[in-house]
Order: C-alpha cells, then sequence, then structure tokens
C-alpha cells in the first residue's frame, strides 16, 4: 500500500509542474497581450520618444478620438490597411503600422516590436527640423542659397505629413521587400516543377502561390487606400492638421500660413528670393488645395503599384507554368489513351485466337480431322494472319480518325 501511494505521488508530482509551467506560460504570453495593447510611443517635433503604458480610454482623452477608430488599431482585431482624416488627428493603419498622427506628436503602437522598431528610428531621424542659421554679413554663395531654400522648403513641409511619409515608406519598403523574398523562392521552384513533376514540388508551388495571393490582397488593399485617398480632394483636406489649427489662429505678418510650428525666424536682411517667396505667400490659400499631399501620395502610390506589377508578373508566370504543366500531363493522358488502344486491339485479336483454340477444344467428332496432320498447323497460320489483319486494320482506322499519333 506504500508503495502504491509513493508511485502516485511520483507521477502527480510531474503532472503538478507540467501543469504550472503551462499556466506560467499561458499567463506570461497574457502579460505579452496585455503589454502590446497599452504599449504606445509618443514622439515630438523634435523626434524625442516618451514610452507611454496608456489603456484605450487614456488614448481617447489624451488625442480627442472616437473609440470606433481606436478599434482600427487594436492587433487583436484584424482590420484592412486604412489611412483615416479626422478633425484633429489622422488614424493610420498600415499592416505593423499602427499609429495616431496629430499636429505636434506622433503616437506609435507597440513601438518594442521588431517591425516597428525601424519605423521608430526614422521617425526620431526625419521629425526634427533642420535648423537654418542666416548671416546678415555679406552676399553668399549661389549653391548656398539653392541649400537654404531646399531646407526652407522642407521646413515648410508640415509636420503630420513628415509623419505619414515615414509610414508609408516603411509599409512600401516592407511589402516590397516582402515580394522580393517571394519572388527569390517561387521563380526556382516554378523552374524545378517544370523540370521535374513530383508531389513534393507541387506542395512546395502550392503554398508559394497561397503566400503570394495573401500578399497581393495586402498590397492591393494598400494601393486601393491610396488610390481612394487621390481620387477625393475632400480626404485629402481631412489630412491637413497644421492647416485646420492655423485657421483657428492668428496667422503671419504676410498673411500666410505658417505650415511649419518650428520654422526659423526670417530676418530682415534675407535673400531676394525669400523675400519675393513670401511675397507670393501672400495671397490667401484656399482650403481645397491639396497639391502638396497629391505629389507626396502619387510618389507612394508608384512604388506601391510597381509592387503589385512584380506579384501580378509572378502571378502570370505561375499561370503559364500551371498551363505548361497542363499541356504535359495532358500529353501523357494521350499517351496513356493511345497505349490503352494498343492494348485493346492486341486483346481484341488474341480473343479471336482463343475462339479457335476453344472450338478445337470441345469435344465434337470432326470426320475432316482424321488423316489430315497439317489441318493443325494451317488453322494456325490462317488464325495469325486473320488476327494480325484486324489489329493493323483498327490501328490504320485510328491513325486515319487522328486518334494516335503518326
Amino acid at each position: 500500500m506504500l508503495a502504491l501511494e509513493m508511485a502516485r505521488d511520483e507521477l502527480l508530482v510531474p503532472a503538478a509542474e507540467e501543469t504550472a509551467q503551462t499556466q506560467a506560460q499561458a499567463s506570461a504570453a497574457t502579460k505579452k497581450k496585455t503589454a502590446a495593447l497599452r504599449s504606445w510611443i509618443s514622439l515630438d517635433h523634435d523626434g524625442q520618444g516618451t514610452v507611454l503604458d496608456l489603456d484605450k480610454h487614456a488614448i481617447i482623452h489624451r488625442v480627442q478620438i472616437h473609440a470606433r477608430d481606436l478599434r482600427l488599431l487594436d492587433p487583436l482585431l484584424s482590420y484592412p490597411s486604412t489611412i483615416l482624416g479626422r478633425e484633429k488627428v489622422i488614424v493610420l493603419n498600415l499592416e505593423h503600422i499602427k499609429a495616431i498622427i496629430t499636429a505636434d506628436e506622433v503616437l506609435l503602437r507597440d513601438p518594442f516590436d521588431d517591425t516597428v522598431l525601424p519605423i521608430v528610428k526614422e521617425l526620431q531621424r526625419r521629425l526634427p527640423l533642420s535648423s537654418t542659421n542666416f548671416n546678415g554679413q555679406g552676399e553668399e554663395e549661389d549653391a548656398s542659397g539653392v541649400q537654404k531654400d531646399e531646407t526652407d522648403e522642407e521646413n515648410e513641409f508640415p509636420f503630420e505629413f513628415r509623419a505619414l511619409e515615414v509610414a508609408l515608406e516603411g509599409i512600401c519598403s516592407f511589402l516590397d521587400g516582402q515580394t522580393r523574398v517571394l519572388e527569390a523562392d517561387a521563380y526556382p521552384a516554378l523552374d524545378e516543377l517544370t523540370s521535374k513533376i513530383s508531389s513534393r514540388n507541387l506542395d512546395r508551388v502550392r503554398k508559394l502561390k497561397s503566400a503570394m495571393t495573401r500578399l497581393t490582397n495586402r498590397v492591393q488593399k494598400v494601393r486601393d487606400e491610396l488610390e481612394q485617398l487621390l481620387d477625393d480632394d475632400d480626404d485629402m483636406a481631412d489630412l491637413y492638421l497644421s492647416r485646420k489649427m492655423v485657421g483657428t489662429s492668428p496667422v503671419s505678418d504676410s498673411g500666410a500660413p505658417n505650415w511649419s510650428l518650428a520654422s526659423p525666424t526670417i530676418t530682415i536682411g534675407s535673400k531676394v528670393s525669400r523675400t519675393s517667396r513670401a511675397s507670393a505667400a501672400t495671397t490667401v490659400e484656399e482650403e481645397n488645395d491639396v497639391e502638396e499631399l497629391e505629389m507626396l501620395l502619387e510618389a507612394y502610390f508608384m512604388q506601391i503599384e510597381g509592387t503589385l506589377n512584380k506579384l501580378t508578373a509572378l502571378r502570370e508566370y505561375i499561370d503559364d507554368t500551371e498551363d505548361y504543366i497542363n499541356i504535359q500531363l495532358d500529353n501523357h493522358r494521350n499517351q496513356l489513351i493511345q497505349l490503352e488502344l494498343f492494348l485493346s486491339s492486341g486483346t481484341v485479336c488474341l480473343s479471336m485466337c482463343s475462339m479457335v483454340a476453344a472450338i478445337f477444344g470441345m469435344n465434337i467428332p470432326y470426320t475432316w480431322t482424321k488423316d489430315h496432320g497439317y489441318v493443325f498447323k494451317w488453322v494456325i497460320i490462317v488464325t495469325g494472319i486473320v488476327c494480325s489483319s484486324v489489329f493493323l486494320l483498327i490501328i490504320s482506322y485510328a491513325r486515319h480518325k487522328g486518334l494516335v499519333g503518326s
């Protein structure tokens, strides 16, 4: 009895340890999901990042966003790629890039993910404005003037568009990279399948085709979203957050909106080119002027269109390979049909010989078989000639009708 209890205890201890380990893994997975749901990073104009631990109610109160829009950024829910312009924010859901862009900060979800870290670093690098120092002494060279003009144009680019550009560049590069990886795996597999049709190669191509279909749908959704924005000027105008803020605040002395909230002060001794630009900007810009954003979206629309063209070319190559394989299989099938025709014809001829042998094998007295030893020989010869003639006649008829190859 004591031995049975000791054996039971030995069995229960590993089971208890396994149960505790499973519970610990489940708890760790739950904590990880909870951390991903509450983990955000805030990036300001200077690219300074602050990691935040906020729930959805805190996010809603912080950026004044609706709960239905925040659901688009929930990693536990599967929503297609979306770019939404709201009154004070831009809701961005592009694959793994889930962000809320305001006029003065970017909130990025799950910043410690391996696919999101490059986006965070790129935002920290490109969000800060380049400070321009103006020297009021002497004339500057034309080259330096061109550089300053380019820097000024960059400074005039709104904060939300710089953040949006980083996100679009990141998602386009990510999808293009996955397309290149898929191409590197698919083309050799398809070439190998054409040279050798086997179950292993067919299964490999089937998996690659499924991956290509899923990737095509993802790329197509991003392309459709950009196309929808480009087709609607009102949707693009909703993305001008800085314009909305400036529209309710005093304008600059020149009467033109100051798109850059951190743009450098322009002194009286600026260049003539900057003075002419300021004088040209004295006209009040219309609310439906979306040329700046349209050029930005058009560039990445062309890039995602190129990625989609690569996938389309890959799909056409797969379809051509499938057609080639079907032709090969049809050829093999036709060869089998020809073989079946030869075998069927030979069987008919052999059945005629069997019929003659059955007739002579019957226990029936034949008077003409007595004292005629040569009869068996002539019967065999005549039967063989007749059967061969019937076989050749069947094959000739099949070739005449095109049923078999010549």
